[in-house]
């Protein structure tokens, strides 16, 4: 790791009728309060699949990390969710920003079935429950474009020769967006006290607790 670690931090734009995306705004919040002993950038990314490659790759080539931690939003979820494992299915269950909607497609053709997050998820997840902000393990992060830039980051990361790693991170609906429903939601500073915490411990922790944090089904 470098001298001065470097993270990256990505969010995605809004989409589904939405007009703002929690992932975004907390990844922003996340950078302007950080006082710890690295550089956290922040980059936007597109809800477009035939453009969020060449986002990635370019936030990755020009900040340079150590440490990458894409976010994403997971409407419905009621706790932050740690994902586990990217897999190379592309299945929307609705379109993307320009209107494109792939079914059962390779997200990297003849790449490997799944790849699995390089960061310390159980410690992470322990981190940010330590902070009484609900957290669990994920073991799908779905087949929108959450999980084809979690696989597509962990593509690139494999075929490097850095020990860069890497990983995703879902967090619920703010509650600006839930407002006058019964939608979970979580605050914005509960948020950002997450990812902050999954970022101090990506920086502390090389090797993960041994927590149990499997599902049934």
């Amino acid at each position: 790791m470098a001298e001065t670690p470097r993270i990256l931090l990505t969010g995605f734009e809004p989409f589904g009728g939405e007009t703002t995306n929690p992932s975004w705004t907390t990844v922003q919040a996340v950078r302007d309060a950080w006082t710890g002993d690295a550089e956290v950038h922040v980059r936007q990314l597109p809800v477009d699949f035939s453009r969020v490659d060449d986002a990635l790759q370019r936030a990755v080539d020009e900040t340079r990390p150590d440490v990458v931690i894409c976010v994403g939003q997971a409407g419905g979820a009621t706790a932050v969710q740690v994902e586990r494992v990217a897999i190379n299915v592309e299945d929307a269950r609705i379109p993307d920003n320009t209107g494109f909607q792939p079914i059962d497609e390779p997200v990297v053709p003849g790449a490997p079935a799944a790849y699995f997050s390089t960061l310390p998820i159980k410690a992470s997840v322990a981190a940010i429950s330590a902070l009484g902000i609900p957290a669990v393990i994920s073991q799908t992060a779905g087949t929108y474009t959450c999980n084809h830039v979690f696989y597509r980051l962990m593509h690139t990361l494999s075929g490097t020769q850095d020990a860069v790693r890497g990983g995703f991170v879902h967090v619920p609906y703010s509650p600006e967006q839930t407002a006058g429903t019964d939608r979970p939601s979580l605050p914005l500073a509960d948020m950002a006290a997450a990812i902050t915490a999954v970022v101090e411990t990506a920086l502390t922790t090389r090797v993960d607790a041994r927590i149990g944090g499997g599902a049934l089904d």
